[in-house]
């Protein structure tokens, strides 16, 4: 990693911020900061310039003031929550001051009766499912770390797994959000309602932007009771076979909360057997999941595949391990890029690669690469697929996380349509300045 240096004094942008937050354990200086925080600050910023100081706001006020000062000063903003997903996305160019929201992380309202709830951005989602767990109610989200992640960075960054099969992604989840403009005036968009008057959809446009448009506060989302039963299938076997059980399991009247494909490796790693794989999870009432699990066994044994089923915390246990697998790099040389791809052509890029997880029917998935120049190949197959087909249909590769000279050397985004020039107008509307995040989204913005 380069030597960065500060080319100005910590104490202008620590001075002025403490005035705001009041507690002197609220401004940590860049030399005060655990090593650990600092690398993983050092991953989301461009070789050059530290920032000067963490501020960590305690109300949605405070975090309001904050990027007023900030707006004042010109001074670049980096927003996080923990900051367990910061090395995702592009690098982030001159940052003065990184903002956290870990201590805005209040319970706003949980209607029980209504399915919806009402949280500020720093809540980690642990401790939200926890809450909800109480009232036998949960938020159909599967991030990223799901034990440190916070709902405004899994928002910011549109971060969802394998339950987007059955309740979709984060920006059908989302009911309402609160965020701060770049210069330090509070919004809202949506409500506390499953049906709201729908305007221009800023809960959408903020999703997935990476903090460029705005700092998230608080959100509202809607719920989900817990199920009954679960039980989930796992299919292994050579790769027609288990593409042939895929195509199967989406065109029929069976409804998998998750349903993913597996590559060899991922496979093995976790005790599965060999070859790919296929994993679908049911949840219902227990006569419905015993159901649809035996008839996904009953299709896997017709095309030769091997077949098992786990239930209870054997279950619980195999999708932890899943999740953990595919978001923990093995070495820190390894690159971890989003795709999205035909579900049909899934089985043809998994075959291609030891460590990646395809969910069947959206075609987004999580490939571990192990150098650019597979990122590069990979990622022309995806744009060339089908050439007979629309340039809609193209699929993508983007980079979630990989070293600072990956990311420096190729384009993190690999974003070639037609919509950036509306991407950067946008930006200019909520962003005039270029404070937020400045360099992490599509086209350097």
């Amino acid at each position: 990693m380069k030597a960065m240096s500060n080319d100005r004094p910590q104490g202008v942008c620590a001075s002025e911020l403490a005035s705001i937050v009041g507690e002197e354990n609220a401004i940590c200086l860049w030399e005060n900061i655990e090593l650990g925080q600092q690398k993983g600050i050092q991953e989301a910023i461009a070789s050059g310039k530290l920032p000067n100081c963490i501020v960590y706001p305690r109300s949605q006020e405070q975090l309001a003031a904050v990027i007023a000062t900030a707006y004042t000063n010109n001074w670049r903003i980096l927003p996080c929550g923990s900051g367990s997903k910061l090395s995702w996305g592009g690098l982030a160019k001159g940052i003065d001051v990184v903002v956290s929201t870990e201590r805005i992380n209040q319970l706003i309202e949980h209607a029980v009766g209504d399915l919806t709830v009402t949280v500020e951005a720093g809540m980690k989602f642990s401790d939200l499912q926890a809450l909800l767990a109480k009232s036998r109610q949960f938020l159909a989200l599967d991030p990223t770390a799901p034990e440190s992640a916070t709902i405004g960075g899994i928002v910011a960054t549109g971060d969802t797994g394998s339950l987007r099969q059955r309740y979709g992604s984060v920006r059908d989840q989302l009911l309402g959000i609160t965020f701060v403009r770049a210069d330090g005036q509070i919004a809202k968009a949506g409500g506390r309602v499953v049906k709201n008057v729908a305007g221009y959809d800023l809960m959408k446009l903020l999703t997935g932007s990476y903090g460029t448009l705005g700092f998230i506060s608080q959100l509202t989302f809607r719920l989900y009771p817990l199920a009954e039963a679960s039980g989930t299938v796992v299919l292994t076997g050579s790769a027609e076979a288990i593409s042939q059980a895929a195509d199967i399991l989406r065109g029929s009247a069976l409804t998998p909360v998750q349903a993913d494909l597996l590559s060899t490796k991922l496979v093995s790693s976790l005790g599965l057997g060999q070859g790919l794989g296929l994993i679908a999870r049911f949840q219902s009432i227990s006569e419905s999941v015993k159901e649809q699990t035996n008839r996904v066994l009953e299709v896997g044994q017709k095309l030769a595949l091997n077949g098992a089923i786990f239930a209870d915390g054997d279950e619980a246990n195999l999708w932890q391990r899943l999740q953990e697998r595919i978001h923990t790099t093995a070495t820190e040389s390894l690159i971890t890029c989003k795709i999205g791809v035909l579900p049909t052509a899934a089985v043809e890029i998994l075959n291609q690669v030891e460590w990646g997880l395809v969910h069947i029917s959206s075609g987004l998935g999580l490939l571990q690469l192990e150098s650019k120049n597979q990122v590069l190949k990979i990622r022309d197959e995806l744009y060339s697929a089908g050439s007979d087909r629309t340039q809609d249909s193209r699929g993508f590769l983007t980079i979630l996380s990989a070293p600072m000279a990956v990311k420096e050397q190729i384009d993190v985004w690999g974003y070639t349509g037609n919509a950036l020039p509306l991407m950067r107008r946008i930006k200019e509307q909520f962003d005039s300045k270029n404070i937020l995040s400045p360099g992490r989204f599509v086209g350097g913005i």
